[in-house]
C-alpha cells in the first residue's frame, strides 16, 4: 500500500485495510485541526488506488473491512465512488464494510438515490466530524457547515440504510461559551439520531490555529472539572427519539463514559455527577492524548 503523509483514521478502524483514495481535506480550514496542514487536497489517480488493491490482495489472506482515506474521502463523485466499490466486491468477496470520513456538504451533494447505490455497494458508515451544535461555536472554529446542515447530513446517510457516526468536541467553547455548547450539542444530538455519537474533549496541537486564540486569551479554556460539568449539561439535554451508541472513552477524555441513549442516560449522568464530587476520578493531564 501507498499512501501519502500521514494518514488518520477512526478508533473502530483499527483492523481496517487503510485505502488513500484522496489526499488531505477539501476543506483544511478548522481553528482546531492540524491533521491535513502539510496537504494539498488532491486525488489520487484512480489507476493506482486499484494497483494498491490489487497489492493488497496479494498480501492479504482476509480483508473483512476496508476504510477509504483521507479527511472527506466521500468527496469523490459516485462514478470514482463505484469504480473503488465494485473493485473491492471483485478483489475482497469476504468484505462485510467500507466505511468513510465524509463532510456533511460532501452528503448533501448527493442524491438519495446515490446514498442509497453507495450502501447497496457496501458502504456501510460515514464518520462525520461535527464538533458542536451551536452556530456561534461552528463560526469561530470555521467548520464551514451550519447545524441545520449536520443534522440534514445525517439524516439523508440514515435514511439510506448507511449508519453515521458523528463527533462532538467538549470544550472547544471555552469557558465563555460553554453553556451553549452543551445545550446546543445535546439538542442537536437529539435531533440527529445518529446511530452512534462520540465525544471527544479538545487537546491543543501546536500546529492547529486555535493556539492563537488561547495565547492571547481570546479562548480561555475549561479546567477538566468544567469540562465535566459542561458533559453534564449536554447529556441533561441528549433525547433521541431511537437508540443511540455514545462513547465518550477517547484517550483525550478525562471521564470514559459508554452506553446507549437513551436507555444508560441516567447511569452515564451519574457517574458525571460523582466525578463532580470526586476529581480523583478525573484521568491525570500526563495521560491524555489525540
Amino acid at each position: 500500500m501507498r499512501y501519502e503523509g500521514d494518514i488518520y483514521r477512526p478508533p473502530s478502524e483499527a483492523y481496517s485495510l487503510l485505502l488513500q483514495v484522496t489526499v488531505g481535506c477539501t476543506h483544511n480550514k478548522c481553528t482546531f485541526c492540524s491533521m491535513y496542514k502539510d496537504k494539498k487536497f488532491h486525488l489520487r489517480k484512480m489507476d493506482e488506488v486499484i494497483e494498491d488493491l490489487e497489492d493488497a490482495r496479494k498480501t492479504y489472506r482476509r480483508v473483512e473491512r476496508i476504510f477509504l482515506c483521507d479527511g472527506d474521502a466521500l468527496c469523490l463523485s459516485n462514478e470514482k465512488l463505484m469504480i473503488i466499490l465494485k473493485k473491492i466486491q471483485e478483489l475482497f468477496p469476504e468484505c462485510k464494510r467500507v466505511n468513510v470520513y465524509g463532510r456533511a456538504k460532501d452528503v448533501l451533494h448527493k442524491t438519495p438515490e446515490e446514498l442509497k447505490e453507495l450502501y447497496e455497494n457496501g458502504v456501510r458508515m460515514v464518520y462525520l466530524g461535527a464538533e458542536s451544535g451551536s452556530e456561534e461555536v461552528l463560526r469561530r472554529i470555521r467548520k464551514g457547515e451550519t447545524a441545520e446542515e449536520l443534522i440534514a447530513a445525517v439524516h439523508a446517510i440514515e435514511e439510506s440504510g448507511i449508519k453515521a457516526s458523528v463527533t462532538f468536541i467538549s470544550g472547544i467553547a471555552g469557558r465563555s461559551g460553554w453553556r451553549d455548547h452543551a445545550v446546543s450539542t445535546g439538542k442537536m444530538i437529539a435531533e440527529m439520531n445518529a446511530s452512534y455519537v462520540a465525544l471527544l474533549t479538545l487537546m491543543l496541537d501546536p500546529r492547529a490555529s486555535i493556539m492563537k486564540e488561547v495565547e492571547s486569551g481570546q479562548l480561555e479554556l475549561l479546567t477538566p472539572e468544567e469540562v465535566i460539568a459542561e458533559t453534564y449539561l449536554m447529556m441533561e439535554h441528549m433525547n433521541p427519539t431511537k437508540p443511540v451508541v455514545f462513547r465518550s472513552n477517547h484517550a483525550s477524555n478525562y471521564l470514559s463514559l459508554r452506553g446507549n441513549l437513551p436507555d444508560d442516560k441516567e447511569e452515564m449522568m451519574g457517574l458525571l455527577r460523582r466525578a463532580m464530587e470526586d476529581s480523583g476520578m478525573l484521568k491525570d493531564e500526563r495521560f491524555r492524548m489525540l
